[in-house]
């Protein structure tokens, strides 16, 4: 048996033109003879209703975030780009581009450097090996010439 709309606005603690825009909106439905059942109207009302209070929620079906998780998220956001602009004037971060071009020039020095060995050492081998046949002279000049060239690319 239903309810006056009054009578469902009282049991509601809202107005009656609250329930009258809840039953025009479709949010709620009216029984044939004009009543409303509490039970069906409260679950549909529950359903179907975003309170005054959580008008902030947003719309969980549409997937739009309510306004204060949007202020979260933009205060996060924020908070990121002030943390990179923060580094960035602290030397902490460098630009990948810049990153890049160091990574390259270096190699490329390396490269150079290792291609130039076969010229700068075998020489210097021979001679080695004509005066005293070792190979762990020849190794001894090898390392040596590639530690020179890595240690004058760490300077």
């Amino acid at each position: 048996m239903g309810i006056s709309i009054r009578a469902y606005a009282q049991h509601r603690g809202v107005s009656h033109e609250a329930v009258r825009k809840a039953i025009a909106a479709g949010r709620i439905q009216q029984e044939v003879d004009g009543s409303i059942d509490p039970d069906k109207a409260d679950a549909a009302w529950d359903r179907n209703t975003i309170a005054r209070g959580d008008g902030e929620a947003g719309d969980a079906r549409s997937g739009v975030p309510n306004l204060q998780t949007s202020r979260a998220i933009r205060e996060a956001y924020a908070a990121r780009l002030a943390k990179l602009d923060f580094e960035k004037r602290t030397g902490k971060l460098i630009s990948a581009d810049q990153v890049k071009v160091e990574t390259f020039n270096l190699a490329r020095r390396l490269r150079d450097r290792i291609q130039q060995l076969p010229r700068r050492v075998a020489p210097q081998i021979v001679a080695t090996v004509v005066k005293q046949p070792d190979v762990r002279e020849v190794e001894a000049l090898l390392d040596t010439e590639i530690h020179e060239a890595l240690s004058e690319l760490v300077r």
